[in-house]
């Protein structure tokens, strides 16, 4: 894999679990990382350490995202740090489980705002930049369920936003590959350490469990000059699991 030490790159949610593997796996390649948190600073802080340790730069960046005008101050304030943005992995998408029947209105806006138009204005934000430098990589982080149908329809209003969010990365690949920009997904499946749909055999769980260094081995290959023909592409990081 191509070494990424001149990119800037940005992770949001990596305090902790995915977003914290996958910020710590581009560190052994890019420069400097921006490490994204909404509450949790001392874990934030954690992961800065484990960046520092492998001889890159880091710094946390602290944005609530369920606000869109905060979304677009925190890809500013990683702009003023390191005047650039080379790699965007848009990992924040809280986890939801409800039965679609019963998700109120409220309930399924606030899903796609987060999981949908949240990572959307991210893109549009970190674009300009990356059209002028001709070179880019948007990496968003999907379900590995997308655009199929779930066994347990709990995790359906979830589904469906990382659908929608599938369909803006194929889009967006399609018209922004002229400029050295590649935008593709990563669906993991499930992960040790994290949420879990409700389901009654935990037992099952327990065989198709991934890792989330998994997980952040893919990104880091899309995020590389190896990768820079692959656009438009959802890698499914899920085993066998076919909930």
């Amino acid at each position: 894999m191509a070494e990424l030490k001149q990119r800037v790159a940005l992770v949001t949610g990596a305090s902790r679990g995915l977003g914290r593997a996958i910020a710590i796996k581009l560190a052994r390649k890019a420069g400097r990382v921006g490490v994204h948190y909404y509450r949790e600073r001392k874990a934030a802080l954690g992961t800065i350490k484990e960046i520092k340790k492998l001889g890159a730069d880091g710094y946390i960046f602290q944005a609530d995202l369920s606000s869109l005008a905060k979304a677009i101050k925190l890809i500013q304030k990683v702009e003023k740090k390191w005047g650039r943005i080379d790699i965007l992995v848009n990992n924040f998408g809280p986890f939801f489980q409800q039965s679609w029947e019963e998700t109120s209105p409220q309930d399924w806006l606030s899903i796609y705002k987060n999981n949908v138009i949240i990572p959307l204005e991210l893109m549009k934000a970190v674009v300009p930049g990356m059209k002028a430098r001709k070179w880019g990589r948007i990496i968003n982080l999907g379900f590995h369920r997308v655009g199929q149908m779930v066994a347990f329809p709990r995790v359906l209003p979830y589904a469906s936003a990382k659908t929608a969010l599938l369909l803006i990365t194929r889009t967006a690949a399609s018209t922004l590959f002229e400029y050295g920009i590649t935008v593709n997904m990563v669906s993991p499946g499930l992960i040790e350490g994290g949420e879990m749909p409700e389901i009654v055999d935990q037992n099952l769980i327990r065989h198709h469990l991934g890792r989330a260094e998994d997980v952040a081995t893919a990104v880091a290959f899309l995020a590389s000059d190896e990768a820079q023909v692959i656009n438009g592409v959802n890698l499914v990081v899920a085993g066998t699991w076919k909930i």
